[in-house]
């Protein structure tokens, strides 16, 4: 049986991309131009924050450190104050994106629209 192909990471943004794209299809072309880029660094956002949480599960929250001959320590390691920083830019994107849906279909939410795959 043949191993399943990774996509690489260029192919996770673009397909993220389309996804998010699929919600904002009604939106009139005006917004449209606001919103793509929002879009784009929205999708970027989420494939590195996938790669950042999968580095913390395997390395940990934690590095240790020497500072000088005798000094050792343990601080808080750079992809955990990356992806912190991250993921507040992410969420305050995708509150945006949200907020600019269009109304969302009779029985669904712009949540159920913007979860939908």
């Amino acid at each position: 049986m043949a191993a399943k192909k990774e996509k690489t990471k260029e192919q996770r943004i673009k397909a993220e991309i389309s996804k998010i794209n699929k919600v904002f299809k009604e939106l009139d072309e005006n917004k449209k131009k606001i919103v793509t880029p929002l879009i784009q660094k929205a999708a970027f956002m989420h494939v590195e924050l996938e790669e950042l949480q999968k580095t913390i599960e395997v390395e940990g929250c934690v590095d240790e450190y020497q500072n000088g001959a005798n000094q050792w320590g343990k601080k808080k390691s750079a992809e955990v104050d990356v992806y912190n920083t991250m993921i507040k830019n992410y969420t305050a994107i995708i509150k945006t994106l949200t907020d600019m849906v269009p109304a969302a279909p009779k029985g669904k939410s712009k949540l159920d629209i913007l979860r939908e795959e």
